[in-house]
């Protein structure tokens, strides 16, 4: 530099000029929170809210229909229907709908005894549960339960199991596609609430392969006995559970090539 003037010799290269102009994400988060945002109609983030809640829904016992929940998150009113339709299925399928919504806003976020307590306390809000005195709304379970008749953690036992379980998973340097069964699988032998167990594992697990770019999947009706198989065969066989969740990946993939959505 010679006064006020700097002496940049003519070999030297120029500096990379950063475009302001970033090409946005094509990965499904990406996707879903600019079509949340968006509030739009016909999407892969429309579909995934009507089939993740639907199925979800329908393999714990929900008589709602398909295009019922469709009808409910399209139009927030139920359509016409021949039958009786428990006051309780629209409830959970409208909470339902904003647990989704909470695990596109919350992807990147740390998995927490909070958070999983948020979770259940949107689910059942407003249900007939949520009047009973022994229920506790976006709380550990009270009493024992069981899981498909097999015994499930005790009462007393789930905030300290809960806690060492998020432990472990949230130290673990790389989450893999197996790490997230894994901690599914953890999650409903500890069945820490009374009930909304599965829905929040399954939201749960939706979430972390969004949080990690991997593939997520949903549990259909066709799935349901091969994925109830595979948790309880986890500890000594987990290739039944892991081909039942790769078969949901395969239907997601096919949605996501559809809609231009990239994925590893």
């Amino acid at each position: 530099m010679e006064g006020k003037t700097w002496k940049i010799p003519s070999s030297t290269e120029k500096p990379v000029r950063k475009s302001r102009h970033v090409e946005a994400e094509n990965t499904l988060l990406s996707f879903l929170r600019r079509e949340k945002e968006a509030s739009l109609k016909g999407g892969i983030y429309h579909k995934i809210q009507i089939d993740l809640t639907y199925n979800s829904n329908h393999i714990e016992g929900s008589k709602l229909t398909h295009d019922q929940t469709r009808f409910i998150f399209e139009t927030k009113t139920l359509g016409i229907t021949d039958e009786a339709v428990k006051v309780d299925d629209i409830i959970e399928t409208v909470n339902h709908f904003r647990c989704v919504d909470v695990i596109i806003e919350a992807a990147h976020t740390k998995l927490s005894e909070s958070f999983v307590k948020q979770l259940h306390y949107i689910l059942k809000t407003g249900t007939t549960d949520a009047q009973k005195s022994w229920f506790r709304v976006g709380d550990y379970k009270m009493l024992e339960n069981e899981a498909g008749g097999s015994e499930t953690t005790k009462a007393a036992d789930v905030s300290r199991n809960m806690k060492s379980l998020l432990a472990e998973y949230n130290a673990k340097k790389e989450i893999s596609f197996e790490d997230i069964l894994d901690f599914h699988v953890r999650f409903e032998t500890i069945h820490p609430f009374q009930d909304g167990n599965g829905r929040i594992g399954r939201l749960i697990m939706f979430k972390e392969c969004l949080k990690y770019n991997i593939v997520p999947f949903i549990i259909t009706e066709e799935l349901k006995l091969f994925y109830y198989r595979g948790i309880k065969e986890w500890n000594h066989e987990r290739g039944c559970l892991r081909d039942t969740c790769l078969t949901g990946q395969d239907a997601m993939k096919a949605d996501l090539d559809y809609f231009g959505v990239t994925y590893q």
